[in-house]
């Protein structure tokens, strides 16, 4: 969304918020994209049926196997802006695992994940921080050298 296309209050309530400036550099060189195995890593507050939803801002994670069907998949991100149309429509929407095993089929990555990751959206990203270094470990794990960010 563009900002001039919001409500000028919330346009001004984005434009000063402090953008984080973190010490280290994630860009990496890696394989081409037709080797590489790809994860999803979700900030739609996905949880897997019957596992403990996502509560306002936590600064967690929750884990994604990749078998994981879309009857099986709830999104307990909360906010009034949020429309959930289209995740009820296709999953693909917010958590694109579909896409990414046509593109695995295709040859043009190399494997989709065993696992993939949500966090809820909205949470300062300073406070993530731990939970995304133990993702990032729990990926190496999986041998993914690329993820797909799904920003909701």
């Amino acid at each position: 969304m563009r900002l001039d296309k919001l409500p000028a209050a919330q346009a001004e309530r984005y434009a000063s918020l402090e953008c984080p400036d973190f010490a280290t550099t994630p860009w990496v060189e890696g394989p081409p994209l037709a080797e590489r195995r790809v994860a999803v890593v979700s900030s739609a507050g996905l949880v897997v049926r019957g596992e403990r939803p996502f509560r306002g801002r936590e600064a967690d994670y929750r884990v994604i196997p990749g078998t994981t069907r879309s009857d099986e998949l709830l999104c307990s991100h909360i906010s009034i802006n949020f429309d959930r149309t289209g995740f009820q429509e296709d999953w693909n929407v917010v958590f694109p695992v579909d896409r990414l095993g046509e593109l695995a089929a295709e040859g043009r990555i190399g494997s989709v994940a065993a696992t993939h990751y949500s966090f809820m959206g909205a949470t300062d990203p300073r406070e993530m921080e731990g939970a995304a270094r133990e993702v990032a470990a729990r990926l190496k794990q999986d041998r993914v050298d690329a993820v797909l960010l799904s920003p909701v």
